[in-house]
């Protein structure tokens, strides 16, 4: 009697996995390594002779050295502070939320309408929310024209106040995404097992009780995993405040003082790494891939940072 040839399970898994390998080939490693060649393209002017030559010209002349302007920093600066603005809110209305909406003893009425009304500012494309926001606060905007009726601010209007515009654009990050953490949120308590809770509830334990001696320490993975990625997509921020700036360009940005120093209230590193790739005068290739190799190695860095600080660990002490 024949064997039956048994079923390689294993190798329809890889089959599957091709397409995510040949993308991530295509689309991110080979810029990524791309972008590091290019950052030690430096560029040398005298007069009008330009002479290209490999080293880290790039960043010791326009990060790190002495004659670095600090405009990359004056730029993460503002990236990190529209992050922690919308970011720290967002946590924390989306963890009270979530531990609302998934209470076995409330029991909320209508919760997954609330739930998807929340939501629907993630559904708004970017672009739209920005344009929005944008049309409510240039000087004939409505909201604008309420606040001048009320003397409240000038008649030029709130966009040329840089910390206006700054906070204007960290509150539409914070309205965009707190509905998105507050469902991922949700699913991580609802993987609880619910018997925990009973038997915290036949001891005595309240709700507050509950949420930080059981929700808090088993949502770590799903913290975890929220923290990263919020942490990846708000040092890369680009699109509000490209959208939101005056005329949209780097230089329509409001001015803010910062340290004696002018600053860009909202640009962001993205947008001063765009200015350099784009075509025009101040077009500098090596400059724009000196600071996004710094960009990224600050992010693996914070993100590596997160990562360890939220891990979980087994019985044996291993993470």
């Amino acid at each position: 009697m024949k064997k039956q040839k048994s079923v390689e399970q294993n190798k329809y898994g890889l089959i599957f996995l091709i397409p995510f390998f040949a993308t991530f080939l295509i689309f991110q490693l080979y810029p990524l390594i791309y972008t590091f060649y290019k950052s030690l393209d430096y560029t040398k002017r005298n007069g009008r002779i330009m002479t290209t030559t490999r080293g880290m010209g790039n960043f010791t002349d326009y990060v790190f050295g002495k004659g670095a302007d600090g405009e990359f920093w004056s730029a993460m600066g503002i990236t990190v502070g529209l992050w922690i603005c919308n970011f720290i809110p967002q946590i924390l209305l989306s963890l009270l939320l979530a531990a609302w909406f998934t209470n076995i003893t409330y029991k909320l009425k209508g919760a997954g309408a609330y739930k998807v009304l929340m939501y629907l500012p993630n559904i708004i494309t970017a672009a739209t929310i920005a344009v929005l926001f944008r049309n409510f606060f240039v000087p004939n905007g409505s909201i604008t024209k309420i606040l001048i009726d009320h003397g409240w601010v000038k008649p030029t209007g709130i966009l040329d106040h840089g910390w206006f515009s700054f906070g204007i654009i960290a509150f539409i990050q914070f309205w965009m995404w707190y509905g998105n953490t507050m469902i991922v949120l949700c699913a991580g308590i609802l993987g609880i097992n619910p018997a925990l809770y009973e038997a915290a509830m036949v001891d005595g334990a309240n709700s507050r009780q509950q949420f930080f001696r059981i929700t808090l320490p088993l949502l770590k993975p799903i913290l975890q995993f929220t923290l990263v990625t919020s942490a990846i997509g708000g040092l890369q921020m680009y699109d509000i405040p490209a959208l939101f700036n005056t005329g949209n360009t780097m230089d329509g940005s409001p001015i803010v003082k910062i340290g004696g120093k002018n600053v860009y209230s909202t640009s962001t590193v993205i947008m001063l790494i765009k200015k350099y790739v784009s075509e025009g005068p101040v077009q500098n290739v090596g400059k724009a891939a000196a600071y996004s190799v710094v960009l990224f190695i600050i992010t693996l860095a914070v993100s590596m940072i997160f990562y360890m600080a939220t891990r979980t660990k087994d019985k044996d002490g291993r993470a």
